[in-house]
């Protein structure tokens, strides 16, 4: 499994002025979606949209454990995703890739679009038929 490294991203390897070999640019979009995937993840972010959070503050608010979020915080930070910076005995988080915010977005609005679609399909269906 590739890892991201020092803020490496899929759109900066594509723009390299060297070729890279097509299956490593797919695997590295890949597993940057594949850090989007996970719903801890995702609602990591959303707490992180506002601004710098500590860790205690996350685990809090997700109410689950310092280990579980830490793990899911790493995953991130290594992909570029979030910052990290330490103060005392904490750590604080925030957003450095602003793009998942625009990809959620979009995500967002497909689904919602999809759901109005079926909730109209659902509403013509019981106008048409008898009871």
């Amino acid at each position: 499994m590739l890892i991201f490294r020092d803020h490496f991203s899929p759109v900066s390897l594509m723009k390299s002025s060297q070729p890279v070999p097509q299956y490593e640019v797919v695997q590295q979009v890949a597993e940057y979606f594949s850090i989007l995937s996970e719903p801890m993840r995702l609602r990591i972010l959303n707490l992180l949209r506002d601004g710098e959070k500590c860790v205690q503050e996350l685990v809090e608010a997700t109410q689950t454990s310092q280990a579980n979020v830490s793990k899911h915080l790493k995953l991130m930070l290594q992909a570029g995703i979030l910052t990290r910076r330490s103060e005392g005995t904490s750590a604080y988080y925030k957003v450095q890739d602003e793009l998942v915010f625009e990809l959620c977005t979009m995500v967002c609005d497909r689904l919602a679009t999809r759901i109005e679609q079926q909730a109209l399909h659902f509403r013509e269906f019981s106008l048409t038929t008898k009871h």
